[in-house]
């Protein structure tokens, strides 16, 4: 690995990032970025700007200069934050309530040249 980026307690569900994300494991960050930049989902938003972060991470290595166009999205990992679940409630019918779990879910991003 080149350079990797991590965000944690992201405010979607691992599930729904999972999506996101299988759609631009092993593309070019050129090609990753278009991707991002045009996919409707509300985390898309959240890997675009972690993208950006590991690939200013990539140019800013002190032991060798690497060119961001040979840049390759190696892996993309979707963990669950499963300790800091917000839980919620919503009123229900004959003064009840039901319970809503916000889940969240913690990202990294490794980037590689491309072979």
């Amino acid at each position: 690995m080149i350079a990797t980026a991590k965000i944690t307690y992201v405010s979607t569900s691992a599930q729904k990032t999972r999506l996101v994300a299988d759609a631009i494991r092993g593309r070019s960050v050129n090609e990753a970025l278009a991707i991002l930049r045009f996919t409707k989902k509300h985390v898309a938003r959240d890997l675009e700007k972690l993208l950006k972060s590991a690939v200013a991470n990539a140019e800013n290595r002190r032991d060798r200069p690497v060119d961001v166009d040979d840049l390759v999205v190696k892996s993309i990992q979707v963990d669950g934050a499963s300790l800091k679940m917000r839980k919620r409630t919503l009123p229900a019918p004959m003064g009840r309530a039901y319970r809503v779990q916000r889940r969240q879910c913690h990202i990294t991003i490794g980037l590689d040249v491309k072979e």
